[in-house]
């Protein structure tokens, strides 16, 4: 197989009445979601089941979850209701049908429900697309929820104006009906938790740029929108004979930074073999869990490892 010139990273596709609608998640759930998201194609049927392999996900996000968090994870993910609207309609829907853990196997298998569908693959001119991989990167549940709202606006270079009130309904900070105590009404507190962290994170691990206006009507702030502008990736293509659109790939080159390899020809030499990649993954992990130690030259450790050194 011909070495492509360069990666391609791979693009997840929603809904934009999905993007804005009223839904809370963890982070866990998110990235349930965000790796069930990557798995759809159009030529799936009613149905489809599809399978997340656990050691898979938390390689890929650098996070461990265990078998409760992922357990409650699926149960939340089958009752949490979506809040979708659509011109004169207003959906109340589940993103799971079921969940099925085949236990001693380390995999879920997913399956949707068919009213939301639509909303993840017969998009037509009407879709958000944002990236797994940055998306993965997030570990702040509102960086993630406002990732996927600047990826609507990319092409235009800003978000409409929300309300204060619209923007915490959409991040399940505040309740429209008023039943729930509102989270972080203080507006000082709100900039803290939420709007700064998440700021800080889609700046540093994703492909956009965004920052945020709150705008005053008389004495207090009513509303907020977003500037967005897209980042030039900071590592330069590479040849390697993996798939173009392997997102595991686009993470193997930010591991392989963090270690401290930069070697052109050993950085090459890495991504072009499959069992070099897994290999990374898998010691990154162990890295981050402490079930290997290297404080001093973790990278030098993984080349000896591999043999490369």
């Amino acid at each position: 197989m011909a070495a492509p010139e360069s990666t391609v990273p791979i693009e997840i596709r929603q809904h934009n009445a999905l993007t804005t609608a009223r839904y809370e998640m963890s982070a866990c759930e998110m990235d349930i979601v965000f790796s069930l998201l990557s798995k759809l194609t159009k030529q799936d049927k009613a149905g489809t089941i599809y399978e997340i392999r656990v050691q898979e996900l938390m390689e890929m996000t650098g996070r461990t979850w265990n078998y409760k968090q992922l357990l409650e994870s699926t149960e939340n993910l089958n009752s949490r209701v979506y809040h979708i609207e659509t011109g004169k309609t207003l959906l109340q829907v589940s993103l799971l049908a079921s969940a099925l853990y085949r236990k001693g196997e380390g995999t879920i298998e997913l399956e949707i429900s068919e009213r939301m569908r639509p909303f993840l693959i017969d998009l037509k001119s009407n879709f958000t697309s944002y990236r797994l991989q940055a998306a993965f990167s997030l570990s702040s549940k509102y960086a993630k929820r406002i990732y996927q709202l600047a990826s609507q606006w990319k092409d235009i270079g800003e978000t409409k104006t929300y309300s204060l009130d619209e923007f915490k309904a959409m991040l399940k900070l505040k309740d429209p009906a008023g039943k729930e105590p509102e989270q972080y009404a203080q507006i000082s507190a709100l900039q803290k938790y939420v709007l700064d962290v998440a700021t800080n994170q889609i700046n540093e691990h994703t492909d956009l740029r965004i920052k945020y206006e709150l705008l005053k009507k008389g004495r207090s702030y009513q509303s907020i929108k977003f500037y967005v502008n897209t980042q030039v990736p900071q590592q330069l293509p590479i040849p390697f004979e993996l798939e173009a659109d392997d997102a595991k790939v686009q993470l193997a080159r930010k591991h392989l930074d963090t270690l401290g390899i930069a070697e052109p020809k050993l950085v090459q030499e890495i991504l072009q073999s499959a069992k070099h990649v897994d290999a990374l993954f898998a010691f990154v992990y162990k890295l981050k869990t402490d079930k290997i130690k290297a404080t001093k030259n973790p990278g030098g450790l993984f080349l000896k490892m591999q043999g490369l050194r």
